[in-house]
Order: C-alpha cells, then structure tokens, then sequence
C-alpha cells in the first residue's frame, strides 16, 4: 500500500469524548479531583500522534454544558487546570505549528480565563500543521441553537432569503465550520452515548467506545480506534456497490 493510500484511510477529523477522570481518580483511591489532573497528562502524546500521522483536526471535550451543575470545588479545580493547559500548550503548538482554538459558551467562564482563551487563539492562528480545539462551556444543542440565532439575525436583516437556509448554509455557522466534518469520535470511560458533543459535525462521525477511562487511554489504543475506523466501510447514504464501484472507478 502506497503512502497515499495509507492516508486515505486515516481521518481528517477526529474527535474524543475524555471520560472517566473521576472514575480513575476512585479506582487509584486519589483524592477528590485528583483523576482530572492525570487526565490533563494524557492529551500530549495524543496531539502529538495526530500530527506525525497527518490528521488535520483533533477536538476535545474538556467541559460541557451540563458540567456547570457538577460541585462547585469540581468546577473550579476544572477551570484552573484548563487555565494550566493553556499555558502549558502554547509552546507546544509554536514549537509544532499547532492551532489552538476553543469552542463553547464563553459568557459563563471566568473572565480571565476568556483573555487567555483569546491570546492563545490569536498567537497560534497562523498555523496549519494541525488544529486542536478545546471545547469548553460547550453543547452541541447550544451550538445549533446559536447557528440558528446567527441565520434567523440575517434573515430579520433581509441579509438572506429564508428559502436560502438549507444544510450548507446551516453548516457554515456552527462551531469549527471551517474544519473538515468529524470522521471519528472516540468516548473512553464506558459509556454509550454522545453527551450532546458535536451534533452537528459529527453527524457521520465513525463511533469507536472503549472501557478505558481517560487517564488511562494511550497512543497504542489510539491506534487501535485509527485500525477499526480504517476497517469500516463509510456509505454515506448510499450502497456497498456503489461504494466498491467508485473505488474502482477512481
């Protein structure tokens, strides 16, 4: 298999659920908190994995909507390590020419935390080896709620007709519409469920689920998950003759 070949069968857009800190941190008999800051260890090696194999785009789930409702000391302790991520990060991505970006609701983040944010953002907006977004503050019903807002603005406007609106105009408002869509979403932790992350772009995302808590997840599971995607035959909507039969064609 060519080089070429080989890349056609990785994703252009991965994305992954980091579940099971709290879990881990139990299992270890950590204190309270503890599992998060193991987990903040792990994303490292997995960015710089993305990049050596050529994928475009990894987006992370680092804190959702709901999570505002777990305990306040939780919350905190959150923000303080994203806070060190950041500072932690930014090295990393000039050294590697990396694009950090964040997606989310910033209205309810501490407003230093939004600054850092935005420095981080405009320091490293250059760069094409690869982007790493954070999603913070973020749901995926929330982003498609705000596309909405931002369509429904330029409709009152007179800006676009309403017979305009169609899925590639939707497209183009939500969160990271410039990236490609997402190929592969991985959950450690156990469970089965998306927990609102992505709607939208990951709408034909590959599903990959592993029992590994996040602190524990590693660049060989992460290839594992790279295998299965590789293995699965991506339709779209149509048959696997169609399929087998544009393969030949091109």
């Amino acid at each position: 298999m060519t080089a070429s070949e080989e890349n056609s069968l990785l994703p252009k857009h991965v994305a992954i659920i980091m579940d099971g800190n709290n879990r881990f941190a139990k299992k270890m008999q950590m204190q309270q908190g503890a599992g998060h800051r193991e987990g903040k260890n792990v994303l490292d090696p997995i960015v710089e994995h993305c990049r050596k194999n050529q994928i475009q785009a990894l987006t992370v789930f680092a804190f959702s909507s709901e999570n505002w409702n777990r305990p306040q000391f939780e919350v905190d302790l959150l923000m303080k390590l994203l806070q060190e991520t950041i500072q932690e990060q930014l090295p990393r991505m000039e050294k590697f020419n990396i694009a950090l970006r964040f997606i989310g609701d910033r209205s309810r983040l501490p407003a230093h935390l939004c600054e850092l944010m935005l420095q981080a953002e405009h320091r490293t907006a250059n760069f094409d080896s690869m982007t790493l977004t954070i999603a913070v503050s973020y749901g995926g019903m929330w982003d498609i709620a705000e596309a909405a807002k931002k369509i429904a603005a330029q409709a009152v406007a007179q800006k676009i007709a309403v017979d305009d609106i169609d899925v590639a105009l939707f497209g183009q408002h939500v969160s990271i519409a410039n990236l490609p869509a997402v190929d592969l979403l991985i959950r450690t932790g156990g469970d089965y469920r998306l927990s609102n992350f992505l709607l939208w772009q990951a709408a034909y995302a590959e599903l990959y689920f592993t029992q590994t808590l996040w602190p524990e997840f590693t660049v060989d599971e992460f290839d594992d998950a790279l295998a299965v995607f590789a293995g699965r035959e991506r339709r779209f909507g149509k048959t696997s003759e169609q399929i087998q039969q544009e393969k030949i064609e091109n």
